[in-house]
């Protein structure tokens, strides 16, 4: 794991540029390495405006014109301030010694006629609410029509959230010293086109975040051998469904995505009441029918005994509703279940309702999947809040009750509060219903049959993220449904079976 891309919190990339230019790399030093990585890594189209604040993230921009001026590519640097930083002002006096244009935001001013414009506004340090002449020239540089390159992250966009009132949108954001959340969370993605790091030397402070990407979970896939069957990759349960939300489409998906995953076998517990309606959509799987009392499913110990003593991964909660039986079914399972419990929709529900008390020692291994509104119930604090910072959020609740919490969005987060994983696959045309669902089926799959099992969740996220991305290729983000997003699954693992391969 140890070759993931790290991701830092705003306040480690603040401590890790201290703690760098306190071993013995002076700050200038490194502000030049920044600019120079923009020059490098941007294809610029003439004639270039350099959009500059008062703070470091302008002394990248000064460095960058001072090195387009030497290459002979016109530029011109407007301030939206005559302060700047220490080593920020050294770099300005560099321009304007070398004969760059510079000159004074003016009110109204357009920056149509650029081909590029370097956005170095504001770096990742920036929270609140952009007024005045930065207001100003973000709003330019978004109509500019020009290719818009963003100095660290994108003006206006918070580095820990990725949210925003405004903020310039980028065709390029380069990142420097290291990712932060902000570029992958919440807004992020309708906000940058493309990003790309680079490296200048700094080593993080504190533990960072860590992107997953197919590289580090082709292990989890490798080859499967001719000796082995079912068994071999585990036998899994879903319990959801009642009367009222059958949802046995939905049961479908999410079982289909569990057998696609790769799991030996898929036990599909539903009332009784609706087993015929379920039955003709769990083809490949095997269906066990629950008492129930005409609506929801009625606890039977017995049953439920029955269900899961050779399950690896029970996945509950998807429309099972919130009546007394299926409380007592959850309650039962954090209680007498060994294996590893992913809890859902309406399970995520019940489990609010609940003294925290029963996650702090839960017989199980357990895994919680809630989107924004549903972690807000569990932790009583406001969606806005918890976009804030959202990964903090995410670890403070997943460190104290000692569970891993796979927080949906844009970007998932996914924490033990000790270890925290971002994934950043995913696209728009997941926004659908049952899009969950699939995830939770992949995820009861794999959660099966790997040993790590936080890595596991995070392969899930990624896996469920990447072949919605491929059914989104094929249909469209409007039309794509939840099964388009179960047909691609295969060819996602496939890819990852070679790579393990080679």
């Amino acid at each position: 794991m140890e070759t993931m891309i790290q991701v830092l919190s705003v306040e480690n990339m603040r401590k890790s540029d201290a703690q760098t230019i306190a071993g013995g790399i002076p700050g200038r030093e490194l502000m030049f390495r920044a600019g120079r990585g923009i020059v490098g890594l941007t294809d610029w189209k003439p004639p270039v405006a350099i959009v500059c604040g008062s703070g470091n993230n302008a002394g990248d921009g000064y460095v960058c014109a001072f090195l387009l001026q030497q290459e002979g590519i016109p530029c011109e640097v407007i301030l939206l301030s005559e302060k700047t930083s220490e080593d920020g002002g050294f770099y300005l006096r560099q321009c304007r010694e070398a004969g760059v244009p510079v000159s004074l935001w003016a009110p109204g001013r357009d920056l149509k006629g650029f081909g590029t414009v370097l956005d170095c506004i504001f770096g990742t340090g920036f929270r609140g609410a952009v007024y005045g002449p930065a207001l100003e020239a973000i709003q330019a540089i978004n109509e500019s029509g020009a290719y818009v390159v963003s100095a660290d992250i994108n003006s206006g966009l918070n580095g820990d959230s990725g949210m925003a009132d405004l903020c310039v949108c980028s065709d390029l954001t380069l990142s420097i010293g290291g990712y932060k959340a902000g570029h992958f969370l919440n807004m992020a993605k309708d906000v940058i086109r493309k990003k790309q790091n680079i490296d200048i030397g700094i080593s993080p402070a504190d533990r960072p975040y860590r992107l997953m990407e197919a590289k580090d979970l082709a292990g989890l896939f490798a080859p499967r051998k001719n000796f082995s069957n079912k068994g071999t990759y585990g036998y899994v349960a879903l319990i959801g469904g009642s009367v009222r939300y059958s949802g046995a489409v939905r049961l479908a998906w999410m079982a289909n995505a569990a057998m696609r995953a790769g799991v030996g076998v898929v036990k599909v517990a539903v009332p009784g009441a609706i087993r015929q309606e379920v039955a003709s959509a769990v083809l490949e799987s095997t269906l066990f029918p629950l008492s129930d009392d005409g609506n929801g499913i009625v606890f039977s110990e017995n049953e439920i005994a029955e269900l899961i003593s050779n399950v690896k991964t029970v996945a509950f909660g998807m429309g099972i509703g919130t009546g007394e039986g299926a409380r007592k079914t959850l309650e039962y399972l954090l209680g007498h279940y060994k294996g590893t419990l992913i809890v859902d929709a309406d399970g995520l529900t019940l489990l609010s309702r609940m003294e925290q008390a029963v996650l702090r020692n839960p017989s199980c291994s357990l895994i919680l999947t809630p989107h924004l509104k549903e972690f807000s119930r569990l932790t009583g604090f406001s969606t806005e809040e918890i976009l804030a910072n959202p990964v903090q959020a995410a670890e403070g609740y997943a460190s104290a009750n000692h569970v891993i919490l796979l927080l949906k969005g844009p970007a998932t987060i996914i924490t033990d509060g000790e270890t925290t994983y971002l994934t950043d696959s995913g696209c728009a045309g997941m926004a659908t219903a049952g899009s969950g669902d699939v995830l939770s089926g992949i995820l009861a799959a794999v959660a099966a049959y790997t040993k790590d099992l936080l890595c596991g969740t995070a392969a899930a996220a990624w896996i469920n993220g990447k072949a919605g991305e491929m059914a989104q290729e094929k249909m469209g983000t409007a039309g794509m449904i939840a099964s388009d997003t179960v047909s691609c699954i295969p060819a996602v693992i496939r890819e990852l079976e070679n790579m393990a391969r080679e």
